[in-house]
């Protein structure tokens, strides 16, 4: 409805602000064979599309109640509420609980004064105190040393998602729809590639944790491979709650994040971690004495939260609502809705994580295989002991012996509970992978496969290399692969973030709603430190490979993944200003698609 004094404007489509020029000095665009230029956003059809056949998460539309202009809505925030809690479940797949729990056992918490990990009790008493490494005194109080990584981590990923949720909102498109537009065929389709690399990798996280949990539901009678076949049953068998409505489908999501809060959180409550260290341990930066293994952890947090394929899919969700894209009103007002659900979201995930890290930072920091044995043995679940060595190396810990070391100090209903939380977190998942997958391919290819289809692909090339470790390795090399996709989503990330720090910083194709300079240097040195996190981590990696054969496949993929990154960089730098590096061919970036090219967007979206 319009607003009371405030006349209906054009379409975004047919408003090309001076913005445009001003940015290169230029009084237009180039006329060079009479070619215009111009935005790729279309107003919403008067009436409803006909949905075709095998359709999406987006064939139903979510209508938006009418409330009073400028004023907040209750009612407008649950009518925009959904997408960022299913945006969400990427922050708290099984990949990042992993990351989560070896983050507090490889740098975990400090000891306290009384000679025992923070206020746990007796039962935290397992192991005698270390040292810390400021004084190499026992009992010096300090605080869990990468929390904050895990805070700003998650504050970098609300970043990121925001432009996500700007870009589907203003042009009506995701983000796979729109490199499609802009990007040539050759970075397009490497593009393309590196993403479904992502999402194949993510679903290989989620396989590998909903087959522990499995296990440990089951005290071992299923198998590892039969976890990992019975991930086949289950994911179609979600697919079928598509059927009873969209609404329905985001209630479920929530349901599963509310397990995963409850379940980690019980283990939070018994663990019982000093409340002043974390708070000090978010808030204060710092990790004195850590070396290595930190930093690289380090680099798996950020891998494991901030996943490039949840740039794509956020950017996707938004437009399961009806926004008025003819109305700058209704642009902003959703934007801001948007934000506001999406750091609600967020901010549950992080208090999820949170728990988790802070658990085990309590329980496992600087503990040996022996330790670990002794109390096992000692415990009602004994029969779990002989999976620690009896040596005095530090554990190695994963998503499983996490599980099995909670009950032996807390009791058999910590393991299962933590189980629970663990099969909640890896199923759902597997539902946003899923639609990830179809919105990447949608957009980049326009190939329309149902979901069926996408899932049987996707989950048939995660299951392969998964059941192949399952079953000729052990427990421990499966969660080694786990540790491996965390860092592959890192050095994937800059094929999400740099795309869309592109496009919405493109006034043609953001309007008034492009990034402002604030938005564009924050969202830049996000890139920079990715990008340096990346080198940092393939320098380390690179001399510990096996086979010297090993450097040229490695030199191989450098080339391709480098020669991406710096075209993508090439074109980011040009929307950002540089307009000396532009192209003839690269005009676009600046001006905007020629208006046959706008056409076409129109009619595909």
């Amino acid at each position: 409805m319009p607003v009371r004094g405030c006349p209906a404007l054009p379409p975004l489509a047919q408003r090309v602000p001076e913005s445009a020029a001003l940015m290169s000095g230029d009084t237009g665009p180039p006329k060079q064979g009479g070619t215009r230029y111009g935005s790729i956003s279309s107003p919403p059809s008067p009436r409803p599309q006909q949905v075709p056949p095998g359709g999406t998460y987006l064939t139903e539309k979510i209508p938006i109640p009418d409330t009073e202009s400028g004023a907040f809505s209750l009612r407008k925030l649950w009518a925009f509420t959904g997408p960022g809690f299913l945006m969400s479940i990427a922050f708290l797949d099984p990949g990042n609980i992993e990351s989560d729990l070896q983050a507090g056992a490889v740098a975990g918490f400090k000891v306290t004064e009384s000679g025992h990990r923070g206020e746990g009790g007796d039962q935290a008493k397992w192991v005698e105190t270390p040292t810390t490494p400021q004084s190499g005194l026992p009992g010096q109080c300090c605080w869990e040393q990468l929390l904050w990584v895990l805070l700003w981590a998650t504050v970098l990923g609300l970043l990121c998602q925001r432009l996500a949720a700007r870009l589907g909102v203003v042009t009506g498109k995701d983000l796979g729809e729109v490199c499609h537009l802009y990007y040539p065929k050759v970075p397009r389709v490497l593009l393309w590639l590196t993403i479904e690399l992502a999402i194949v990798g993510s679903d290989m996280q989620e396989v590998i944790g909903t087959a522990i949990a499995f296990s440990l539901l089951s005290a071992g009678r299923i198998p590892l491979w039969g976890g990992v076949l019975i991930t086949v049953v289950d994911t179609f068998f979600f697919l079928f709650l598509d059927n009873y409505g969209l609404r329905k489908l985001e209630a479920f999501f929530g349901f599963l994040i509310t397990i995963m809060a409850l379940t980690f959180g019980y283990e939070y409550v018994v663990a019982r971690p000093a409340q002043g260290a974390l708070l000090q341990g978010l808030f204060l930066p710092s990790c004195p004495g850590c070396g290595q293994p930190e930093l690289l952890q380090a680099v798996g947090i950020v891998g494991a939260i901030i996943m490039p394929h949840n740039i794509y899919l956020h950017s996707s969700l938004v437009k399961s609502r009806e926004v008025d894209r003819s109305r700058r009103a209704d642009i902003r007002e959703a934007n801001m809705y948007f934000l506001i659900e999406a750091t609600i979201a967020l901010s549950v995930s992080f208090f999820i994580n949170l728990f988790v890290m802070a658990v085990f930072g309590q329980a496992f920091y600087k503990q040996t295989n022996q330790a670990a044995f002794n109390i096992c043995a000692n415990s009602s679940l004994h029969d779990y002991a002989t999976i620690f060595p009896r040596n005095n190396l530090t554990v190695a810990v994963d998503i499983y012996q996490g599980g099995v070391i909670l009950g032996c100090l807390f009791g058999p209903a910590a393991l299962y509970i933590w189980a629970v939380g663990l099969l909640a977190a890896g199923q759902s998942s597997t539902m946003t992978g899923t639609y990830a997958g179809q919105f990447v391919m949608e957009g980049f290819l326009k190939l329309r496969w149902s979901r069926f289809a996408r899932v049987l692909l996707t989950r048939s090339c995660a299951i392969l290399p998964t059941v192949l470790v399952a079953v000729f390795r052990d427990l421990r090399d499966l969660s080694g692969l786990n540790d491996l996709l965390n860092v592959l989503q890192s050095l994937l990330l800059p094929f999400a973030v740099l795309p869309i720090l592109t496009f919405t910083s493109m006034p043609t194709l953001m309007q008034e709603f492009a990034n402002g300079l604030v938005s564009k240097v924050i969202t830049s040195s996000i890139m920079v430190l990715v990008c340096a996190v990346n080198i940092y981590f393939v320098i380390s990696y690179v001399p510990s490979l096996p086979h010297p054969a090993y450097f040229s496949l490695v030199a191989l993929l450098a080339t391709a993944y480098l020669g991406l990154t710096t075209y993508l960089v090439w074109t980011c730098l040009i929307t950002q200003g540089a307009t000396l590096l532009a192209h003839s061919s690269h005009q676009r970036f600046l001006y905007g698609l020629p208006e046959e090219d706008q056409e076409k967007g129109r009619t595909s979206g």
